[in-house]
């Protein structure tokens, strides 16, 4: 069937999750499952690693390194689609992911550790490209918002078994049993990947086989960019943090003027670096979005440090974010294009007025104790919730926008920028609450200043996305009506 044939029809998830089409989405939607249960098992053990090993002042790199170098994986994506098939790609990255993986659970200081986050984001980076990417080809147009609703939803599986897998061995004083848990998920994954993914899996015949050029050295300048953020996040001092920052954003620019130069090979498609155009729009609220998320990092030690909850409940409390991400998604996946249209421009608000709520909440230490635990519970939820609410539509307009012959760059670059978004975001988040007092003085009067520094802050990402959103509506009116025009 060509890309476009059935576009007017309403695709049903039944179609999505049933025969071919069901084992595959379970392969690619698995590939996000892995990455995702990873994220929340470390970031629920995370206390407990450096309360063991030390290594506080470096809380936020295990972060930062480890999107880092899926930032550089996630470029190659595409290139590793194109060279060597999809599921030898798919096991490429799960290998590397596990070896990473496997450092950590052995790892005997904080160096040792962030070297293992490193070798498990790059093989975590490489799977979520080839993921994200590989719907384009994989299913047909009018089952992508459906598929992206799917593979969103898979964070809804690790906020049940991430924060419960982590929570037990953190508390049982095993933590490093908590990485090893992860291995026979990614052996499961890779038994999927042999028995089912082949070549003769694109069901999307019309899409094109797109030859890649990888820009390796704009990808490796733009990770320097975030290192260059995080190595001046490491001091309170502001002087070392203005001038991280400063560096970072002169790298960044460079790496702009680079992609303007006549016949360059791409990052990013054409269009990606003007907010008049679609594709900048929708990449800065892809990005502002994601950033909004990574407060998430820190809920735990705030949690704990705050409220003296277990590591096992300040994970499930952290996991109601992406149980909020996973609902917005699900839910909003497949709705007709008004309602969509409604879904785009709400969804940045709800999370600006759910980070405002966790600004008031999280720091009140009588917030337990008074049974407003619940509404903090709501406010936890309502950060994912509203970005749930427009991510499926979202990253389907990336498809849809991208200018012709710049598709797989487009599918490669949204993983790409999303994860750029992350890094920086945990990387300035470590920024200001080091500087906000959650090192010195520390303890629960650090956590407290460092908390309502961090919301208040952050809330300005999704505020921003909202202004942001009325070009990504627009561009979405105009491709719905096209699609409608060509269908008749």
């Amino acid at each position: 069937m060509s890309q476009h044939a059935g576009s007017g029809q309403q695709a049903s998830w039944g179609e999505l999750l049933s025969g071919r089409n069901g084992l595959r989405s379970l392969a690619v939607a698995g590939g996000v499952a892995l990455h995702a249960v990873n994220v929340y098992i470390a970031t629920t053990i995370l206390p407990s690693v450096v309360r063991d090993i030390g290594g506080l002042e470096y809380y936020a790199w295990n972060m930062t390194l480890f999107v880092a170098a899926s930032i550089m994986a996630s470029a190659l994506s595409a290139k590793a689609f194109d060279t060597l098939g999809l599921k030898k790609a798919f096991l490429v990255a799960i290998v590397v992911f596990s070896v990473g993986t496997t450092l950590c659970a052995l790892a005997p200081s904080m160096a040792l550790m962030l070297f293992g986050r490193t070798i498990q984001g790059l093989g975590g980076g490489l799977l979520l490209g080839l993921c994200y990417s590989s719907i384009r080809v994989v299913f047909e147009e009018r089952l992508w918002t459906r598929a992206m609703g799917l593979t969103s939803s898979m964070w809804g599986v690790a906020t049940l078994s991430g924060p419960a897998i982590g929570g037990m061995f953190a508390q049982s004083g095993h933590w490093r049993w908590a990485f090893g848990a992860i291995l026979p998920v990614a052996a499961g994954l890779a038994w999927l990947v042999i028995r089912e993914i082949n070549e003769n899996t694109v069901s999307n015949a019309d899409a094109p086989r797109q030859r890649v050029n990888v820009p390796v050295g704009k990808v490796a300048l733009i990770v320097l960019s975030v290192l260059a953020v995080s190595a001046g996040s490491l001091s309170t001092a502001v002087t070392w943090n203005a001038l991280g920052i400063l560096a970072g954003v002169l790298i960044a620019i460079y790496v702009v003027r680079l992609e303007q130069r006549p016949g360059t090979v791409r990052w990013l498609p054409e269009g990606s670096y003007s907010l008049r155009e679609p594709m900048g729009s929708i990449y800065a609220c892809v990005a502002l979005m994601s950033a909004a998320i990574t407060v998430e990092i820190f809920v735990p030690y705030f949690l704990q440090t705050i409220h003296d909850l277990e590591p096992l409940a300040a994970g499930y409390m952290t996991a109601i974010m992406s149980m909020g991400w996973t609902i917005g998604s699900i839910s909003s996946s497949g709705r007709g294009s008004t309602v969509a249209r409604f879904l785009m421009r709400s969804g940045p608000a709800v999370t600006a007025l759910s980070l405002l709520g966790l600004l008031v909440l999280v720091p009140w230490l009588d917030a337990f104790d008074t049974g407003w635990v619940w509404v903090l519970s709501l406010a936890l939820l309502g950060v994912g919730l509203g970005i749930g609410m427009c991510w499926p539509h979202l990253l389907a307009q990336v498809f849809r926008s991208a200018p012709s012959g710049q598709e797989s760059i487009a599918s490669s670059g949204m993983i790409t920028v999303q994860l750029y978004a992350l890094a920086l975001g945990s990387t300035l988040g470590g920024m200001v609450v080091n500087a906000a007092g959650m090192t010195d003085p520390g303890g629960v009067v650090g956590a407290v200043q460092a908390s309502q520094a961090l919301f208040l802050l952050f809330a300005l990402a999704p505020a921003l996305a909202f202004w942001a959103m009325a070009r990504v509506v627009t561009a979405k009116r105009q491709s719905d009506q096209a699609r409608r025009q060509q269908a008749a």
